[in-house]
């Protein structure tokens, strides 16, 4: 995969590209990330890619043409390199929300470009002239597009086969196939401060750690996000969920004293 980033901060992408899985991905070439400097597509002298918006208002607007001739400008170098499907994304906060189905829609399209806006917004001809689709990462508001960018690289990348070491660890993460959060994870030591790694994760016995996971990812999804449970529970989720539920081993027992 290929993922070109349309930035006036591409300082700001070595902060993932050079570390941990991405790192990794980009060795591997498996993953490749392009980085282009709006500012080298401006029209004159001085490099300026903003202006006043029309009809007034406070800030400034990225102007239209340097993004519109730094989208040509990457798409007709991936056409060059044979990158025939293309999908252009202005990140946005008035876009469409992540979600890990939509990562995983994206992670089946070989050539991403990822337009990182700043100041007030840009000019929205851009939108209308180039741009497939816009993506948010929350209803929140950040000084510009690259952190967003980043998290949509991020969530896309790891999904790209032979990227995670262990393929296995996407199956049971949250947000996958299905929307139940992930059950807790221990490792050693087998205690710690008291508290201690619950019995049935030492036992060997297979079935009865998927149960207390089962139960596990249930008892956690209706406590923090219950909206995502939109059907009815089958009568081995019920009996999972029953049996997490009467475990004491829970964080939550813990007195944080000093906190």
């Amino acid at each position: 995969m290929r993922v070109d980033v349309l930035t006036l901060f591409p300082e700001m992408f070595t902060a993932v590209t050079d570390m941990s899985i991405l790192r990794r991905a980009h060795e591997k070439g498996q993953l490749e990330v392009l980085l282009t400097d709006i500012r080298d597509f401006a029209c004159d002298k001085h490099r300026v890619v903003d202006d006043y918006p029309f009809g007034g208002g406070a800030g400034m607007v990225l102007k239209p043409e340097p993004i519109v001739a730094a989208v040509e400008s990457v798409l007709e170098r991936a056409r060059a390199d044979g990158f025939k499907d293309s999908r252009v994304i202005l990140m946005s906060p008035q876009g469409t929300v992540l979600t890990q189905a939509g990562a995983v829609a994206l992670s089946n399209t070989p050539h991403l470009v990822l337009i990182c806006g700043h100041y007030e917004g840009i000019d929205h001809r851009v939108t209308q002239l180039v741009v497939h689709q816009e993506i948010s990462v929350g209803d929140y508001v950040l000084t510009g597009g690259e952190l967003p960018a980043m998290i949509v690289i991020d969530c896309v990348a790891r999904l790209l086969p032979g990227v995670l070491g262990c393929p296995e660890s996407l199956a049971d993460e949250s947000f996958t196939a299905e929307t139940v959060l992930e059950y807790p994870q221990y490792t050693r030591p087998r205690e710690f401060r008291g508290l201690r790694v619950p019995e049935v994760l030492l036992s060997g016995n297979h079935g009865e750690i998927n149960r207390w996971r089962r139960g596990h990812s249930l008892r956690r999804t209706l406590e923090k996000r219950p909206e995502l449970l939109r059907r009815e529970l089958s009568k081995y989720d019920r009996e999972c969920l029953a049996l997490a539920k009467e475990d004491t081993s829970d964080f939550k027992s813990l007195r944080k004293e000093g906190f």
